[in-house]
């Protein structure tokens, strides 16, 4: 019997402003909208990379969570060329300083364990990052 572990997953997304939200998912991440459910107010769901999916819903005032949302696993090979698209599209990394756990980004990277990694808000504060896998 498939449980969720055989399952697809989908990150969930709250925004303040939805159609600021769809933008920012298919104009600079690339995210294609393939459902805006009919009903459910200011929704809609998103195809990623690799048959992910993300659905977004408007919640004004609901603060954005503290913790990374979602994360984006970029081959090494790949990982400067995204960086470097990102900034070009007006995206800003997070810096991080946390000797506490061996965390420091330098212009946005932070290098753990051998893999690079690097943090980014959305139009929605919420956090994003993207790892070199």
């Amino acid at each position: 019997m498939a449980g969720p572990g055989d399952s697809p997953v989908a990150g969930v997304i709250r925004a303040d402003d939805y159609a600021r939200a769809a933008k920012f998912y298919t104009e600079v991440l690339g995210f294609t909208l393939v459902r805006a459910p009919q009903g459910m107010g200011d929704a809609g769901m998103f195809a990623a990379g690799a048959g992910t999916m993300v659905s977004i819903y408007e919640r004004p005032g609901m603060p954005a969570p503290l913790n990374t949302t979602l994360g984006f696993g970029i081959p090494p090979e790949k990982f400067d060329g995204v960086i470097a698209d990102l900034k070009s599209k007006g995206v800003v990394f997070e810096d991080y300083d946390m000797p506490e756990i061996g965390l420091k980004t330098v212009s946005g990277v932070a290098e753990m364990l051998g893999t690079k990694t690097a943090w980014f808000r959305d139009t929605e504060g919420n956090i994003l990052n993207i790892v070199a896998m």
